[in-house]
């Protein structure tokens, strides 16, 4: 790459590190092209960016965001995953890495903070945002059905008692 290129690349990137909440940083070195592109595929259907960079373009892309924190992790063939769903790309990147041993999860950033490799871990075992949301309306239905429940249960008490009582007279 000539300089013009790298310039290109770094301002790319730092556009993108702007807009994006998380970044996960990886080794990949002995990762084939297929395994590559497989993780591209998975990262790609959550809608995570993944690059390969220098690090030295890495660390005058993340001036100025909120990816500065992860500078330290900007050392050897590196990687970066990043985007706006935190909780996907750990995931992605963990499984991936289960079933390949050339990734490495060195670290990440998340909203400005330094993450390390546990905390990425604990990031993939969260459930989904969708199942999430899902828990949070299913706790907030609970009560309000229950309260209709319980209205429901007044008249049909009452239904109940009347048929009691024609009983009781019809068998009189």
């Amino acid at each position: 790459m000539n300089r013009e290129q790298k310039q290109q690349l770094v301002e790319k990137l730092h556009a993108a590190w702007l807009q994006a909440s998380s970044a996960v940083v990886v080794h990949y070195r002995g990762l084939s092209v297929g395994q590559s592109g497989e993780l591209r595929g998975a990262l790609h259907q959550s809608g995570i960016a993944f690059q390969v960079v220098k690090n030295t373009l890495a660390r005058r892309a993340a001036e100025d965001t909120s990816f500065a924190a992860a500078k330290p992790l900007f050392t050897g063939p590196i990687a970066v995953a990043y985007g706006n769903d935190p909780v996907a790309m750990a995931k992605a990147l963990s499984d991936f890495a289960k079933s390949n041993d050339a990734l490495k999860i060195q670290g990440g950033v998340l909203d400005g903070k330094l993450l390390d490799k546990t905390q990425i871990t604990a990031l993939a075992l969260l459930p989904s945002r969708e199942v999430l949301l899902a828990k949070l309306l299913g706790s907030m239905q609970s009560p309000i059905s229950g309260f209709v429940r319980t209205l429901a249960e007044v008249p049909a008490s009452f239904v109940r008692t009347l048929a009691a009582i024609r009983d009781q007279k019809q068998a009189a």
